[in-house]
């Protein structure tokens, strides 16, 4: 067994340090049933996140992350909709498609970055079709919903001038998103 020389104290210990005991206990075990034991603990062990300031996701996105997303794009989106200055941005971003574009693309590369920072991906059920990812498409429809909602029912967007008003809301969106990517990976204890 070739463990390591220094002793190490609980606090020191992680997941790896389990993986490694594993790895050699692997080698040790000579039954068929207790090699089979020890393969599934390592691959539990493999899908256990330690908790930190970001959380991990360890289930399906369901009402408690659509209340998180909910929560976050109202907390991030309301200074945007009372500001005018919001309201110029979109203005001028819609009546050009390169700058309308590349807020789109930088929209969701931070929203993208900040899922990823809460590995969204490891979640397997989280899919649709087993494909495409739930919780960015669940954060992004929240998010937009409920900008588009907010400045049509308060009437911060025309939408007899649709090129505009669109303009508007997606810059109001994105940063809806970004609240609403921030609000659900926050760890929930």
């Amino acid at each position: 067994m070739a463990r390591t020389d220094s002793p190490r104290t609980d606090r020191d210990a992680d997941i790896d340090d389990v993986l490694t005991e594993l790895d050699e206990l692997e080698e040790l075990v000579d039954r068929e049933e207790e090699l089979q034991q020890v393969r599934e603990t390592m691959r539990t062990a493999r899908k256990v996140r330690p908790k930190g300031v970001i959380g991990r996701f360890q289930t399906q996105f369901g009402s408690r992350d659509a209340g998180e997303a909910l929560v976050g794009s109202f907390a991030f989106g309301m200074p945007m909709i009372v500001e005018d200055g919001a309201l110029e941005i979109g203005r001028f971003i819609a009546g050009r498609p390169l700058a309308l574009v590349f807020t789109l693309l930088f929209g969701a590369a931070v929203v993208f970055g900040i899922l990823r920072a809460g590995e969204f991906g490891r979640v397997a059920e989280d899919r649709i079709f087993g494909i495409v990812p739930l919780r960015p498409v669940a954060i992004v429809t929240i998010a937009g919903g409920l900008a588009a909602a907010l400045l049509t029912g308060w009437g911060r967007v025309s939408w007899s001038e649709p090129t505009i008003a669109g303009g508007q809301t997606l810059l109001i969106a994105i940063v809806m998103s970004v609240g609403a990517s921030i609000g659900d990976i926050l760890p929930e204890n």
